[in-house]
């Protein structure tokens, strides 16, 4: 096989394995509201550093193994990367989490009852 093409199969894999790691730290945040209640305020402001903080990833992407030239491939390649890893791991990563919290809490009320009567 051709350098160019494995270089560019290589850009493609990036491109894919940086839209899964976006979607990754996205459910990190999302973990994190579901553990912590936030205002709109607070979660409007964190979504803003999340993309900003994509933006950057992106161009980071581009500019290290590209030299900055934008490519639709690679930019298809991240937006795959994260329907894959939501459509894939996400979905039942959070509904794992939720299921999971809600029964936590429900232990921790029983366990609180439980001493309050004693």
């Amino acid at each position: 096989m051709s350098v160019h093409i494995i270089y560019e199969v290589k850009l493609l894999l990036y491109s894919f394995l940086t839209g899964a790691g976006l979607m990754m730290t996205y459910d990190l945040l999302r973990t994190f509201r579901i553990l912590i209640p936030h205002s709109y305020l607070c979660i409007g402001i964190e979504d803003m550093v999340f993309w900003v903080y994509a933006a950057l990833t992106v161009f980071s992407l581009l500019y290290e193994q590209n030299d900055g030239g934008l490519r639709g491939y690679v930019i298809a390649g991240i937006f795959l990367g994260m329907f894959l890893y939501d459509r894939m791991i996400s979905r039942f990563f959070l509904k794992f989490l939720k299921k999971f919290w809600k029964y936590l809490k429900m232990k921790l009320r029983m366990l609180f009852r439980h001493k309050r009567r004693q």
